[in-house]
Order: C-alpha cells, then structure tokens, then sequence
C-alpha cells in the first residue's frame, strides 16, 4: 500500500525518511553527502513521486521504493 507523504505527520514522515537513509550504514559512492543533503534528496525524490513510502501488512513494516519497482 502506497502512503502519501501529505498524509502524514511531519515528524513521522521525518522518521521514515531518517531510518531509510541510516538503513545501510555507511556511504562508499565518491561523494559523501551529509545526513542532511540526504534526507533533502530523498524528500525532493518523495515530492517529485520518484520514490514513494510503501507499507507492507504482511511484515508491517515500511520501506522507500523507486515507483517502477512497485508491484501492484
């Protein structure tokens, strides 16, 4: 089930997008970015509908994902 960013609380939407983004840990691209520029990219790619937040029933649990992964 797809959630929209609109629908949710500021700070839980904070929460999802902080939690996806320290997920891996660790960056290992040739640029590093701050835990700040990341949470921007990542709210700009939730906003644009790139990515959207997906909530599974089954594990309850939430995760980002790229639109076209989506199976529906």
């Amino acid at each position: 089930m797809i959630i929209p960013i609109d629908q949710l609380p500021k700070d839980v939407l904070d929460g999802v997008v902080e939690e996806f983004i320290t997920r891996e840990g660790t960056d290992y691209g040739e640029i590093e970015f701050t835990l700040a520029e990341k949470r921007e990219q990542v709210l700009r790619q939730l906003r644009n509908g790139d990515i959207v937040i997906v909530y599974d029933e089954s594990t309850e649990s939430v995760n980002i994902l790229r639109k076209e992964d989506i199976v529906q």
